[in-house]
C-alpha cells in the first residue's frame, strides 16, 4: 500500500498554510480540488482512482478532509483496491488527525498529535491495537499546514533549491525532509488528451521536484521522489510520484476556491 499512499504524503505538504514565525506568509487559499489518478505518466496511462482534497479555514485554524480512493488490476487475477481517508485540524501549535486506511478492505485507523510547548515541538501516534508512540520531532520540523507556505515562499524569493523538513502523518507518521529544487518549465508533464480543461489559478506557478527522506535516518536514500507544478495560492497540478518500482500520477480535473474567513486581528 505504501508507494500509493506516497501520493497522500505529497499532498500532505502542498496543503494550504501559515508560517507561525510571524514571517510575511503566502497567501494560501482554502479550496476543494479533485483529480484523477493513473498509474504511470504516458498518455494512456489507465485510471486507477480519484483524490478529493478539501481545506477550509476559520479563525482559529484550518481544516483538511482528504478522500483517496484507487483499484488496481496488475493481472487479470490480482487486483488491490486501496483508500486513505484524512480528517485533520490546525491550529498556531498543534495539529491533530485521525486516518482510516483501507486495503483489500480491511480497515486500518491511526490517530495522532502534534503539540509545540515551551519550543519543543511533540508528537503523539496512535494506530489501532498498539500502544501510544510518543517523540520528539527535530526542531525545524514544520506542521503539515506550514509546509506549503514555505514552500511557496521560498519558490517566491527565488531559491533554486532548498531543504525542509515536515511532519507526515499518513506514510511514516515523523518527520520526512524534502530536498525541494525547481525545474524547469519544459519538465511539467503535459495534460493528457483525454483531460477536461480545468480553470487554472492565474498567478504564479513553479514546477518542482521533490524526493523524500526520513527525517532521523538522512543518510538513508529517498524512499520516494515527487514532481508537482506549484501555484503561488497552494493549488497543485501535474503531481507524480515515483517509488522507484511505480510511479501514480494526478491531474487536477476540478477546482471550487473556498471563501476565505473574515477575523479579527489579535
Amino acid at each position: 500500500m505504501r508507494p500509493f499512499v506516497s501520493f497522500v504524503s505529497t499532498l500532505a505538504l502542498l496543503s494550504p498554510a501559515l508560517l507561525w514565525s510571524g514571517e510575511a506568509a503566502a497567501e494560501i487559499m482554502p479550496h476543494r480540488a479533485e483529480y484523477v489518478l493513473r498509474l504511470g505518466p504516458a498518455a494512456n496511462a489507465p485510471r486507477i482512482g480519484t483524490a478529493v482534497h478539501d481545506l477550509t479555514q476559520d479563525c482559529a485554524g484550518w481544516h483538511l478532509k482528504r478522500d483517496i480512493r484507487t483499484e488496481i488490476a496488475l493481472t487479470a487475477s490480482w487486483k488491490m483496491s486501496l483508500a486513505s481517508k484524512l480528517d485533520s485540524k490546525e491550529t498556531r501549535n498543534a495539529f491533530r488527525y485521525g486516518i482510516v486506511q483501507t486495503q483489500n478492505g480491511n480497515p486500518r485507523e491511526i490517530k495522532g498529535r502534534v503539540q509545540r510547548q515551551a519550543g519543543e515541538l511533540r508528537a503523539e501516534v496512535v494506530a489501532a491495537g498498539n500502544p501510544p508512540n510518543q517523540f520528539a520531532l527535530p526542531p525545524p520540523t514544520l506542521l503539515p499546514t506550514a509546509a506549503i507556505a514555505h514552500l511557496v515562499d521560498r519558490l517566491n524569493a527565488g531559491a533554486a533549491s532548498f531543504p525542509a523538513m515536515m511532519f507526515d502523518a499518513e506514510v511514516i507518521g515523523d518527520a520526512f525532509l524534502i530536498e525541494v529544487t525547481e525545474q524547469d518549465k519544459a519538465a511539467v508533464r503535459s495534460a493528457r488528451p483525454a483531460d477536461r480543461p480545468v480553470a487554472l489559478p492565474k498567478g504564479k506557478s513553479w514546477p518542482v521536484f521533490m524526493n523524500f527522506t526520513r527525517g532521523r535516518q538522512q543518510d538513508q536514500k529517498p524512499l520516494f521522489s515527487v514532481s508537482a507544478l506549484v501555484f503561488d495560492n497552494g493549488v497543485l497540478d501535474r503531481l507524480t510520484v515515483d517509488t522507484g518500482l511505480l510511479s501514480v500520477t494526478a491531474d487536477l480535473a476540478s477546482l471550487e476556491m473556498h471563501k476565505v474567513p473574515v477575523c479579527p486581528r489579535s
